[in-house]
């Protein structure tokens, strides 16, 4: 089942913050968000999945960098989408960008957790975060594809990411930046792409 627990919530939001401030793009981030409240998503299909993709992966001889659980970020607008994404997992489809593959058989999540938009956050703005766990696999850089012919997920790989632009700074527009730091995640089994790619595990809500 898919319980939220607020009993630890101080300790939870402080793990939960220390996670979000670790992973800023841009350092003067540190002062411009508030965090209210975390919810620990405890879901034992996606935990027992995320296991069972990392020892699948293990098995077909992935290093331990590769199997290393990191953290991604996800943000909507209400409550009620985040928790949906708790419930049913991060499923294809559900992604407005295509750059680095194709979103009908892949999913984006982000890397930085103050770049979650194309638009900047404007003051007073609130939202909530879905922070995952992400085993992110054999890492593949691909060029953006600003194409409708999207890019398919690669054999071998299990994510794609944007070729590292070393200008990536805050002075670089927000949707590029947005753009730049996504990962594209997929799942391929037997020449299909999974609905939902077992390697991204939602954890804690703020």
């Amino acid at each position: 089942g898919f319980h939220l627990e607020s009993k630890e919530s101080s300790s939870l939001l402080q793990t939960a913050v220390s996670v979000l401030q670790s992973s800023y793009l841009d350092s003067t981030s540190q002062d411009g968000f508030r965090y209210s409240q975390a919810i620990l998503v405890e879901n034992n299909v996606f935990l027992s999945e995320l296991k069972a993709f990392a020892q699948a992966r293990e098995a077909a001889g992935y290093s331990q960098e590769e199997l290393e659980e990191t953290f991604a970020f996800l943000l909507f607008d209400n409550e009620e989408e985040a928790k949906e994404v708790c419930q049913t997992g991060l499923r294809v489809n559900s992604s407005s960008i295509s750059t680095l593959g194709d979103p009908a058989k892949g999913v984006y999540i982000s890397k930085y957790a103050d770049c979650l938009h194309p638009r900047p956050w404007y003051h007073g703005k609130s939202g909530y975060i879905v922070i995952c766990k992400l085993i992110k696999g054999k890492v593949k850089v691909v060029s953006e594809n600003y194409t409708t012919s999207y890019t398919c997920p690669s054999p071998g790989y299990d994510c794609h990411v944007a070729v590292s632009r070393s200008n990536l700074t805050s002075k670089t527009s927000h949707c590029q930046a947005f753009q730049q730091s996504q990962y594209y995640v997929y799942e391929v089994s037997n020449g299909s792409t999974a609905e939902r790619p077992r390697q991204i595990c939602p954890y804690i809500v703020i």
